[in-house]
């Protein structure tokens, strides 16, 4: 655990080992700020374009299977830029990547403003998720170099409320965007976000990983890094863990939708109450990691989280199997998944990465990585299973869970201890 001193006028500070600056309280909270607007980039780039799908084939003279490859190319990127720029980062530093892979950000925004067909637009979205995948990958980075002990789960749980926030907010932002435009304003807008981090980075984010404490021998090394860290046992159970946990995640934010609207006949603004009170409650689990982090075990809460989430989506299916549809009882049975998710994300990233504190950069490439790939594979495999009812949402859900529990007791092991803060 780093220690703990105070500066000349007598305030609380965190130093950092090896020569790496102070972080003041003052300054701290400016840190988290920004690095938690840099996590938030994705999911707006995700779901803010979602309510102009039907114009943009229409303007593009595009079916909506091309339209929805845009979303794909998007998650892909996302994907291959975690896991190259964060190894990379290890080797190079993070304030370079960081601050490139935003400038891109912006460019590429632009681009998917301006694209003349949906086929331009598929490519610039695919390199738009490369260089927005700086921000989500890096922050984690920046954290890990920065904060240790019991500051590091609770800085990571604002992280994950911000991953559950941005989704709420987004596709109204974009609603209201839409009302004025057309779509092409999204991607402009979001242009101007990634402007606005750059300046915030260039403020408030200096380099976290001075080169004594870089990895040497370039590309090859940090890559032969990553593999070694995958292969890894405790490393991939957690890896896993949060891969399946996002899936669940994911299933809930593609099928929700359709379950309360279509099969509950809720309005779209009685849904976006809904989602906005399930988003309360991961916010409300994530205040309460942060809080009791400093207090218990992460693997304890990680524990609780994964069968919070199990008992959920458990219920959910016994529900449809016996009593049926019922709109309350889903309402509940989503809610507690969720509560369990909020807990999951910020337990397992902060052991996962302090497992990889060494190679913070290559660890937050794999459990990002990870993440949304699980994630994003399970999002369309609810709508292929059929729209009848809610059983396809609520047994892909069960199974992840399963396999986050299979992982996290097969492989990582969390009776071990594995990533505990020094206390």
């Amino acid at each position: 655990m780093w220690p703990r001193c105070r500066d000349s006028g007598g305030e609380a500070v965190l130093r950092a080992p090896r020569g790496d600056r102070a972080v003041k309280p003052n300054g701290r909270l400016a840190l988290v700020a920004v690095l938690g607007a840099l996590t938030a980039t994705a999911p707006l780039s995700i779901d803010m374009y979602v309510p102009g799908f039907p114009a943009m084939g229409a303007t593009l003279g595009a079916s909506s299977s091309a339209v929805q490859l845009t979303m794909t190319a998007f998650l892909a990127g996302l994907v291959v830029g975690q896991l190259g720029i964060g190894p990379i980062s290890d080797a190079l530093g993070r304030r370079p990547l960081l601050v490139g892979g935003i400038v891109c950000y912006s460019v590429f925004s632009l681009a998917c403003a301006v694209a003349p067909n949906v086929e331009v637009l598929i490519g610039a979205r695919f390199l738009q998720g490369v260089s927005g995948a700086a921000g989500m990958v890096l922050a984690r980075a920046v954290l890990t170099d920065r904060f240790s002990g019991a500051d590091l789960p609770r800085y990571f749980a604002v992280l994950s409320q911000v991953l559950g926030v941005a989704p709420v907010v987004a596709p109204v932002l974009g609603g209201a965007l839409l009302s004025v435009a057309s779509w092409r304003l999204i991607f402009v807008v979001l242009s101007g976000v990634g402007a606005v981090l750059l300046v915030a980075v260039l403020r408030q984010v200096p380099e976290s990983l001075p080169e004594e404490r870089r990895r040497p021998g370039g590309l090859r090394n940090t890559l032969r890094e990553m593999r070694s860290l995958a292969g890894r046992r405790a490393f991939l159970g957690y890896q896993l863990t949060l891969g399946f946990t996002s899936a669940a995640l994911f299933s809930y934010i593609s099928g929700s939708s359709f379950v309360f609207e279509e099969l509950h006949g809720v309005t779209p603004t009685m849904y976006s109450l809904i989602f906005a009170v399930n988003a309360a409650g991961m916010l409300s689990a994530g205040f309460t990691f942060g809080r009791l982090s400093s207090r218990c075990w992460l693997n304890t809460l990680l524990i609780f989280g994964v069968g919070i989430a199990a008992v959920g989506a458990s219920l959910q299916v016994a529900l449809v199997l016996t009593v049926g549809e019922t709109l309350a009882g889903t309402w509940v049975c989503l809610f507690v998944v969720v509560v369990g998710v909020a807990l999951v994300i910020p337990s397992v990233m902060s052991i996962g990465q302090a497992i990889a504190r060494d190679s913070a950069g290559a660890g937050s490439a794999l459990l990002g990585g990870v993440q949304f790939l699980l994630g994003a594979a399970a999002s369309p495999v609810v709508g292929f299973f059929g729209e009848a009812s809610s059983r396809p949402m609520a047994l892909i859900m069960l199974f992840a869970m399963a396999g986050a529990a299979v992982s996290l007791f097969g492989l990582a092991r969390p009776w071990h201890g594995h990533g505990e803060p020094a206390r």
